[in-house]
Formats: C-alpha cells, sequence, structure tokens
C-alpha cells in the first residue's frame, strides 16, 4: 500500500466516526441529542467508533496472507469432537518465578510471573501455536487471610497496570476488603511484545489464545482458591467469553460477571470488516463460515453452564453499545438468566460509569454477605 493510499484510507476511516455515531443513536433508543444527558451518549458512542477506526486503521493491509479454509477443517473437526470440557485440559499448578513489589497512584501491588503451557489440542498445536510461554498476572493482596477474590479478565487493548486504576481496583481491594488478580492476557500490557500475538485476524490463532488465556486464568483461580472466602471471576469486553468459561470449568467459582460481553471474537472482527467494504470479503467470509463456527464451538460462552447460580451471575451491557452491540448481552441473559443492569451509554463508557461501578460493588458484597 502507497503512502498516499494510507494517508487517503486514515482520512476516509477519520471522517466517518462522526456520522457513524449518529448513524449509530439514530438507530438505537432512547437517545435525546439536545439534552445533556443525550450529549453524553453521543460522546461516548463517537468514543466507541474512534477506537473501532483505531482497530481498522492498526490491522493494516491484509489480505494475502488469510489462511484459506481448508486448513482450520482439521481443527474444526477435531474442537467439534472434544467439545467444551474435552478441549480445555486441566492446567498445572501455578508456580511462580517471580513476584516484584510496585506501586501506581498509590496503590501498592504485586507482578507475578509463572511459565504455563496450556495443553491445547493437537490440531492447534500441530499448527505451532502451543507450548509454554511467559505469563503475568497482576496481584493486590492484604496481608491477612483469608479473604475473597476478584479475579478481573480485562479486555482488547487492556492489561497494563494503569488498568488498576482505571478499574478502580483500589476501590475493591481497600473498600470491599477483596483480594484482586488481574491476569494479562497473551498479547496484552508486558506481553504485548512477547509470543504468542493475540488477538489476531487467523480464526485458528484467535481460539488458541483465548484457550491459553482460559487456561491461564484458570490457574490463577486455583491459587487463589486455598486462601480464598469466596471467588468472584469477572470479565469485560473480549475477557468477557474467558471469564464465562472459566466459570464453567473451574466448578467451585462463587460468582461470574460480565462487563460489556462479546460472543465470538472472529464473529466481533467480521462483523467490523464491513468497514472495508468488499476489500476484505475473502477474510470476512472465512470467520463467519460454518466452518470456523464449528472451530470456535469450544470458546463459545453461550455454550457454558456456570457454575455459581442465577443470583451470583451479572451481566452488564450498554445500551448503545457499538463495538460488541446489545446482542451478546440480551443472548447471554436469555441463557444465564442472572441478574442483569442496562448502562445507558456505550462500550468504552461504560468503564467510566459510577452507576455500573455501584451495581458492580453491591453484587461484590452479595456474594461475601
Amino acid at each position: 500500500m502507497s503512502a498516499a493510499t494510507r494517508a487517503l484510507d486514515i482520512t476516509r476511516e477519520l471522517g466517518m466516526v462522526v456520522p457513524r455515531a449518529v448513524t449509530g443513536l439514530n438507530e438505537s433508543t432512547g437517545w435525546a441529542g439536545a439534552s445533556p444527558r443525550g450529549l453524553r451518549q453521543f460522546g461516548e458512542v463517537f468514543l466507541d467508533e474512534f477506537v473501532l477506526s483505531g482497530f481498522t486503521l492498526l490491522s493494516g493491509n491484509l489480505t494475502k496472507r488469510v489462511r484459506p479454509l481448508t486448513a482450520c477443517a482439521a481443527a474444526a473437526e477435531e474442537m467439534s469432537a472434544l467439545g467444551i470440557d474435552g478441549a480445555h485440559a486441566d492446567p498445572k499448578p501455578l508456580r511462580a518465578t517471580a513476584i516484584q513489589r510496585r506501586r501506581i497512584a498509590g496503590l501498592a501491588y504485586e507482578r507475578m510471573t509463572f511459565e504455563h503451557d496450556p495443553a491445547l489440542p493437537k490440531t492447534l498445536a500441530a499448527d505451532g501455536l502451543g507450548g509454554p510461554a511467559r505469563a503475568v498476572v497482576h496481584l493486590c493482596r492484604h496481608r491477612d487471610g483469608p479473604r475473597p477474590w476478584l479475579v478481573w479478565v480485562h479486555g482488547a487493548g487492556q492489561g497494563g497496570v494503569e488498568d488498576l486504576v482505571l478499574s478502580r481496583i483500589g476501590r475493591i481491594h481497600h473498600r470491599l476488603g477483596f483480594n484482586v488478580a488481574m491476569p494479562v492476557q497473551p498479547g496484552h500490557g508486558c506481553r504485548r511484545r512477547e509470543w504468542p500475538s493475540y488477538p489476531d485476524l487467523d480464526p485458528l490463532r484467535n481460539v488458541a489464545g483465548m484457550m491459553r488465556a482460559v487456561s491461564e486464568v484458570r490457574a490463577v483461580v486455583q491459587w487463589v482458591q486455598p486462601q480464598a472466602t469466596a471467588v468472584v471471576v469477572s470479565g469485560i469486553s473480549m475477557g468477557s467469553p474467558v471469564a464465562a468459561l472459566v466459570s464453567h470449568l473451574e466448578r467451585r467459582i462463587d460468582a461470574v460477571a460480565l462487563y460489556t460481553p462479546i460472543l465470538g471474537l472472529n464473529g466481533m472482527i467480521a462483523r467490523h470488516l464491513t468497514r472495508w467494504g468488499q476489500s476484505r470479503n475473502g477474510l470476512r467470509e472465512l470467520l463467519q463460515s460454518p466452518v470456523v463456527s464449528q472451530l470456535t464451538s469450544v470458546i463459545d460462552p453461550l455454550a457454558v453452564d456456570p457454575a455459581p447460580p442465577p443470583p451470583r451471575r451479572l451481566i452488564v451491557g450498554a445500551w448503545h453499545d457499538r463495538m460488541a452491540m446489545r446482542e451478546p448481552t440480551i443472548a447471554l441473559q436469555e441463557r444465564w438468566n442472572g441478574q442483569l443492569y442496562w448502562y445507558d451509554g456505550s462500550h468504552v463508557g461504560q468503564v467510566f460509569s459510577r452507576r455500573a461501578q455501584r451495581v458492580s460493588e453491591r453484587f461484590l458484597r452479595e456474594v461475601v454477605g
């Protein structure tokens, strides 16, 4: 791609942010544009669209390297035969290789690293997607115990220590008395430049990456359980299916919460590829194909049976979500029949909502109360 073409694409994409935001709000309900609330909603939806444009531009110029559908067939067949319980191997016990004490914005935390091999199914391992990698988890721990633990799974593009501040982990740690573990997903935060890369535009890599994330989070859950009065697993956006799968595979989880959830990473990517018009039709057709649907059946949050009972399942959706949209929240609530809260803003805006924060804190108090 020439510099002039690239510049034209950037200009076109950024120029569409405002029209897309207005169109999205007009297609929704409950938007009164002339009110202070409506202006706040516009700002949040604008932010959703701006972030999506950033992801689109950073994905660069594909698609000569798109994996052919035939290259996914063997893995899809194996995943379908194994099912969720068969595909996800029980993790080996977590053994820390290093623990470093640090501080950010007055909050004391520890960075713990450990080597972890998710023992992926044969077809994924044969493609070079398995094997050990350095895993990282940030910890905020009280020195007495046992305490309730919150295991927080971040979303795409997150995983840095600043998320301890943005996610208001300090309030949960100090005011509610929780210990908090924030595993860093592969390809994020301090793991951004390390193998394996994740997420990707390759459906096999996305499945392997999420399975690896699930295995690492399960290892953390099993590590905290002996020192916990209760264990809550939460996930936001791309972390939501990870949390959902962990709540199914780890039967001693006490509660699970999902925020602006997604159903399928490959499907979500395919949906937003329409921004590039017909130039990415091949990739979009691959990601939306029955073969890839079969492949991703082992990371489908709609196929899980969470261990916590319905009153201890929370889903927080964003009414004007332009990234994950509303459909995943509705589908999951129909399947889970738990507590549901609709935030009246956007996908990104929910992170900063004090109302969503109060809902979360009330939920956590109910778990330990």
